[in-house]
């Protein structure tokens, strides 16, 4: 009988191991793209993901972590000298102090299965240095996610062009959410 309860308790362990699924995001396969707008129109570009890793049980998706390159941050609808300024002054402390703060982060605090392929999940932002909670929407198909984040900027202290900190910017506002798109093969 001690036997047999071993035999048993040694498949358990084992078949738990083979379920839980530790799975690292392929940086160089994946795309992180990012979209601001203002009252005269928008800018996006792209941002390096440096590390990340997606969290499965039996499949279901359980949580995650990631780390993003802010030193990376660039344009891609612009060309030239004004694609040169704009870049340059996203990574300034105006916008996202890239030599204070090189790095972002997001982990999945609590994840929910919301229909066949897609998930309700918070996290933890965290951008120059301040975390903030937020949720998205993360679709998981074989080896790919997809997320679609709305970040308020003004929440990480990205004040520049913000009417929620400075009066009198008409048409110079830039609006305090941005969106950031990522999709990730694993």
């Amino acid at each position: 009988m001690k036997k047999l309860f071993l035999t048993v308790m040694a498949f358990v362990t084992v078949g738990a191991a083979v379920v839980a699924q530790n799975k690292a995001v392929k940086a160089s396969e994946s795309k992180v793209v990012w979209k601001g707008y203002k009252v005269a129109g928008s800018h996006e570009g792209t941002i390096n993901m440096v590390a990340g890793n997606l969290e499965f049980k039996n499949d279901v998706l359980k949580g995650g972590a990631f780390e993003i390159d802010m030193a990376s941050i660039e344009t891609t609808d612009l060309s030239g000298e004004y694609k040169d300024k704009l870049d340059g002054h996203l990574k300034s402390d105006d916008f996202f102090g890239v030599t204070k703060y090189p790095k972002a982060n997001l982990v999945m605090t609590k994840v929910k299965p919301k229909g066949k392929n897609a998930y309700d999940v918070t996290g933890n932002l965290t951008i120059k240095g301040q975390t903030h909670p937020i949720q998205f929407v993360m679709s998981v198909y074989g080896s790919k996610a997809t997320a679609n984040l709305k970040v308020d900027r003004s929440k990480y202290d990205v004040r520049y062009g913000s009417s929620s900190f400075f009066d009198n910017l008409q048409d110079k506002v830039i609006y305090d959410e941005f969106d950031i798109i990522a999709d990730l093969q694993f």
